[in-house]
């Protein structure tokens, strides 16, 4: 079997649901699974959806791309510890700060990758970012690990002032929607530091010739 049998680019529609699908079936387990008797029944129930939609989104990655990228694996080795942890602890404020342990810890990875002049950025995305220089990943991993120590900040900033149900509709689509906006604020940094944009367009455009 060649490499390009086992492995395949992802759609931009794919990608969004392995990311984000996880993400929403927590946000909906934990609107449609909430008792008023047990406040804490809700995020429980989104928690264990969690933990199963994150491996199905591996498995599902694995078949439709051929590989699961080291930031999947690392994401679902959060999710699913720190998850198995809130479901025996039955407390949610364990559910809010497992959100700053795991920013804490991208941020710690990719900051000491950046101070060694060595982005792990760039392996944890498998050189997603094509024809970006080294210069340009070291940039990027700055970015992204003071992003992330931003976000551990604004987790816990947030937990105190938030309801529960409020909490999970904030890291379910404002924190994604901000993380976003950062990724596409990045871009013309990473444009002048090599990104190439144009090769997927002039090889469609080619084989239409």
């Amino acid at each position: 079997m060649s490499d390009t049998e086992v492995t395949k680019k992802p759609s931009g529609l794919l990608n969004f649901a392995l990311d984000f699908g996880p993400l929403l079936i927590f946000f909906l387990g934990s609107r449609f699974g909430s008792s008023k008797a047990d406040p804490v029944q809700g995020p429980l129930v989104g928690t264990a959806a969690f933990m199963v939609a994150i491996v199905i989104a591996m498995i599902i990655a694995k078949w439709k791309i051929g590989r699961i990228l080291p930031m999947m694996k690392m994401s679902a080795v959060f999710v699913i510890g720190f998850g198995a942890l809130s479901l025996y602890f039955r407390d949610f404020a364990f559910i809010q700060h497992k959100a700053t342990a795991v920013y804490l810890l991208f941020a710690a990875i990719i900051l000491i990758g950046w101070i060694r002049s060595k982005p792990a950025l760039k392996y944890l995305l498998e050189q997603a970012y094509d024809g970006l220089t080294e210069s340009g990943w070291l940039k990027l991993s700055l970015n992204w690990g003071l992003f992330f120590l931003a976000l551990a900040a604004l987790n816990e900033a947030m937990i105190p002032f938030l309801t529960s149900e409020q909490y999970i509709t904030v890291k379910t689509f404002g924190l994604p929607a901000l993380t976003f906006l950062f990724a596409m604020a990045n871009i013309p940094m990473l444009l002048r530091n090599g990104l190439n944009l144009g090769d997927e367009i002039k090889e469609g455009e080619t084989a239409d010739l």
